[in-house]
């Protein structure tokens, strides 16, 4: 089978990488993208969109998500939901690490956003690839047979939860609120194995050497008890920029946020960044989407060895 090496690859299905998206496959670069979940952004999160300029009416984010994906693939991006684990920058062609494939292209652009976060509960931190962990598909299979629960109330963490629920013997979904945040069309999951707790704080992680319970307080009677766990996946979300799985492959400042120029190049050549994962004062959907569309114009001067950017995208002139 021949080996595909894309013109660009993108991680991240938010505003900034769709747009990329669009722009560079409306330009005729093969481009996928690589996004962990399409409900798992800050845009994603959001209930009402009114002022992105276009809009005759206000949409929920997901909806105008969905419109930008749509765009993206209607002019030939692939899009894959998949959680990218590592990355390989350096050299003419770059590799990107998910768990069942790499992808191998010419150009990267990082839009991961900034929904990520630094440990936040008692234990957390101690006991990362000790019990806890933050990404299900990677680590299921270590806990088949066993007790484990997903905190978070998301989609995501119900995605997750689900995907547990084949390997571990038992999963509990302990929900920080009095309900799951899932649109209309993901109905509340079903499964023997799975028990959804709600109302609930993760006080601590306890254990010795491993995990082996967590502390939950009810949020409505402040009731304490012990939940016996073999393993806790955490999906609560921050406002730190998403940058682990880079391993610190390109230049990051104190703040952990991507460094760019104003054509979003990182240090590497051939990868960029755009969106809530740089450096930005400003967080708006409609800043993002520029910024996309910068780090995709730089992706294709870089590809095709132009010395300018090409900055008319229409098809024919009028």
């Amino acid at each position: 089978m021949e080996e595909v090496i894309y013109d660009v690859v993108i991680i991240g299905g938010g505003p900034a990488g769709l747009t990329a998206a669009q722009y560079a496959a409306r330009s005729n670069l093969k481009t996928i993208v690589l996004d962990k979940s399409p409900t798992a952004g800050a845009l994603a999160f959001t209930d009402k969109i009114e002022n992105y300029p276009g809009l005759p009416e206000p949409i929920s984010g997901k909806e105008l998500l969905d419109i930008f994906r749509e765009q993206a693939i209607r002019f030939g991006a692939e899009y894959v939901e998949t959680q990218v684990i590592g990355v390989k920058l350096e050299g003419e062609i770059k590799e990107t690490y998910t768990m069942d494939k790499t992808y191998k292209s010419k150009s990267v652009i990082i839009a991961t956003g900034a929904m990520g976060r630094k440990p936040t509960i008692q234990g957390e931190k101690e006991f990362l690839g000790r019990g806890v962990s933050y990404c299900a598909i990677c680590d299921a299979a270590f806990f088949r047979g066993k007790t484990v629960a997903v905190i978070g109330d998301s989609e995501e963490a119900v995605k997750e939860a689900e995907l547990l629920t084949r390997y571990a013997g038992k999963v509990y979904l302990l929900a920080p609120s009095a309900r799951l945040k899932l649109p209309d069309d993901h109905p509340v999951p079903d499964k023997e194995n799975l028990e959804i707790i709600y109302n609930v704080i993760v006080k601590s992680i306890n254990g010795n050497e491993v995990v082996e319970k967590v502390v939950l307080k009810d949020r409505k009677t402040d009731e304490e008890r012990e939940l016996p766990l073999d393993g806790v996946f955490v999906y609560l979300h921050g406002s730190r920029p998403v940058v682990d799985f880079l391993n610190f492959a390109v230049d990051l400042s104190d703040e952990e946020c991507i460094i760019t120029n104003s054509m979003m190049e990182t240090n590497i050549p051939g990868v960029f960044a755009a969106g809530d994962v740089t450096c930005v004062e400003v967080r708006q959907v409609v800043i993002a989407a520029a910024k996309g569309c910068i780090a995709a114009l730089s992706a294709d001067k870089y590809v095709h060895h132009r010395k300018r950017r090409r900055l008319d995208w229409s098809k024919s002139k009028g």
